[in-house]
């Protein structure tokens, strides 16, 4: 895991994407334990406030849970609802601006589909 180069976001905001991408690529699982506060800031570069911020910010969404003097683990079920959150922050946000630059350089989806066939 490495923090994205979008340096206008918050590190806290970055850190957040950073573990959310690795649980919905699978690296963390149902129920896998999180790195330590400690550990995760060390990886990132960051400050361990910061990844508690992070951190902090899951579990008041209910994605990651506390098991006081063992760990943070993975919810039952946070790859699915982080995935069903992205999927719905990518159509209302991202996919309006893709579609029209898409318009504007004349590309249509079919074109798409046959290039990645390719």
């Amino acid at each position: 895991m490495t923090l994205r180069t979008a340096h206008e976001k918050p590190v806290y905001v970055r850190l957040r994407e950073v573990i959310a991408d690795a649980i919905m690529a699978g690296r963390y699982g149902d129920g896998d334990p999180l790195p330590s506060v400690r550990a995760l800031a060390a990886e990132q570069g960051a400050n361990p406030l910061t990844v508690a911020k992070a951190y902090q910010g899951f579990q008041d969404e209910g994605l990651i849970v506390v098991k006081r003097g063992v760990g943070m683990f993975v919810a039952s079920g946070a790859r699915s609802r982080l995935r069903d959150s992205e999927r719905t922050i990518f159509l209302r946000d991202e996919w309006p601006a893709i579609r029209e630059r898409m318009s504007r350089l004349g590309i249509d989806a079919d074109e798409l589909m046959k290039r990645e066939s390719a």
